[in-house]
């Protein structure tokens, strides 16, 4: 019985790779791609928070050069609301829980 060994190269020289298949060039340029990408999404951030950052908040000035006020009407009104609200939560809390029978 006779062992076969493999064949020995005498020439190393890699055969020519079409564009197509050349994945090692493909997966560069998406790398690449993702790296220009992400780093142009930081610059426009910055971008528009230091616009933001430059505008100023100021209130509105009312034309007669007066702030507006709020009647007392309205706001005894809202607080009664609100109170109405309180005596409902302490009636909901306070009173016991139904007891469902599950043989019903």
């Amino acid at each position: 019985m006779k062992i076969k060994f493999f064949k020995k190269e005498k020439s190393f020289r890699k055969e020519k790779e079409s564009l197509w298949l050349n994945i090692n060039f493909y997966w560069k340029l998406s790398v690449l791609f993702m790296f220009l990408v992400i780093i142009s999404s930081f610059i426009f951030s910055y971008y528009l928070f230091m616009k933001i950052n430059k505008e100023s908040v100021a209130l509105p000035i009312a034309s007669s050069g007066q702030i507006k006020t709020v009647k007392k009407e309205r706001i005894d009104k809202v607080l009664e609301y609100f109170s109405k609200r309180q005596e409902k939560s302490t009636k909901i809390l306070n009173s016991p829980a139904p007891v469902v029978d599950p043989s019903l």
